[in-house]
């Protein structure tokens, strides 16, 4: 995708005009074509899986089970049924390929620098494809008075930058509860998500039955199998962030410091991504992840064939590693992760 939008903005340059070049398109079979001309190919990073149960049948099943048995209770409406997930993310956003000359054992990548500053996005869907307004948690004492963040997202601070029980409550006082429809009806409802401590104590599970909410927990090491975020929606958003993020870094949009280095880009353009990325999720995707799933099948087991549908996003830009909030977020793993604030980055760049 780097060298098409690269192309094509070079395209654009009056200093590069050329006959003929208001009909480029930097098509796939001319950036292939590039790439075979100059020896160029395609290097990816590699990818660490999800380490699967020796007893994943059994959980799998105990787990549909309890969805079945639930649904079969409450009857619920497919607009009552959700899944909400925590994910990190970052300032950069480089993808897991680039381009490099045959033969190239080391590939440096352009980027601001701060891939490895982290923040978190909490979304979260129904079954019948409604997407809920997602909440990214930047690591800050507090959040800029001055910055005008956009509308259809929340924006948090927290000191560690992550999800902990008081965000829990907060999301479903103010998400869940706040779903289309959920203040008129008072019906029950259910809700999946993982084992992340800050989904399962006490005070959660109080919260959540006083509110009519059964959660549907899953068994650790299989949000890949049984998350509809995991399995179907986390990674096209990422893509549309990433895509936005590639767009910024090649538009020359970003920022200096007087020492020349490209800050990051600012927390409310990175609020942007999220909820623009996010919108863009096609409300059909969303249905056939809950189905994928095994969470909102028809009943009558008309649906059960999108269990075995092998169109998992299981593909080269997948993420890296094992979302840290599946299933238990140690202090030790949180510090490596979100270990520096924004706060204190932004007060060691030039020029702020």
């Amino acid at each position: 995708m780097g060298i098409r939008l690269r192309a094509l903005q070079m395209a654009k340059d009056d200093k590069l005009k050329a006959p003929g070049i208001e009909n480029f398109v930097a098509s796939a079979g001319w950036c292939t074509g590039f790439m075979n001309r100059y020896g160029l190919c395609l290097r990816q990073r590699t990818k660490i899986s999800q380490k699967l149960p020796k007893d994943l049948d059994e959980k799998v099943m105990s787990f549909h089970s309890f969805i079945i048995k639930q649904r079969k209770i409450h009857n619920y409406d497919l607009g009552d049924i959700g899944n909400m997930d925590e994910t990190p993310m970052t300032f950069d956003l480089p993808s897991n390929r680039t381009v490099a000359s045959l033969g190239d054992k080391t590939v440096l990548l352009r980027t601001t620098g701060n891939e490895k500053k982290h923040f978190t996005v909490v979304l979260s869907c129904l079954a019948n494809g409604t997407k809920l307004r997602p909440v990214i948690i930047f690591k800050r004492k507090t959040l800029p008075k001055k910055v005008n963040f956009p509308p259809r997202i929340t924006v948090r601070a927290h000191v560690k930058g992550w999800m902990d029980e008081d965000g829990t409550k907060k999301w479903l006082e103010e998400v869940w509860n706040g779903r289309p429809g959920a203040a008129l009806k008072k019906k029950p409802s259910l809700l999946v998500w993982d084992m992340f401590r800050a989904h399962t104590s006490d005070d959660i599970k109080i919260l959540a039955k006083s509110s009519q909410v059964t959660l549907a927990v899953i068994p650790g090491g299989l949000t890949s199998v049984l998350q509809p975020l995991d399995v179907c929606l986390n990674k096209p958003f990422k893509d549309r962030v990433r895509k936005m993020w590639c767009e910024w870094m090649s538009s020359g949009q970003a920022r200096l410091t007087k020492g020349g280095n490209m800050m990051k880009p600012d927390i409310e353009l990175i609020a942007k991504w999220v909820r623009d990325a996010w919108e863009e999720i096609p409300e059909d995707m969303v249905k056939h992840a809950f189905k994928k799933c095994g969470i909102s099948n028809a009943m009558d087991g008309s649906e059960d064939s999108a269990l075995y549908e092998d169109d998992s996003c299981d593909s080269d830009d997948c993420e890296l590693c094992d979302n840290v909030y599946d299933d238990n977020l140690t202090p030790a793993t949180a510090e490596a992760l979100f270990g520096h604030t924004d706060e204190e980055e932004e007060s060691s760049f030039e020029g702020f």
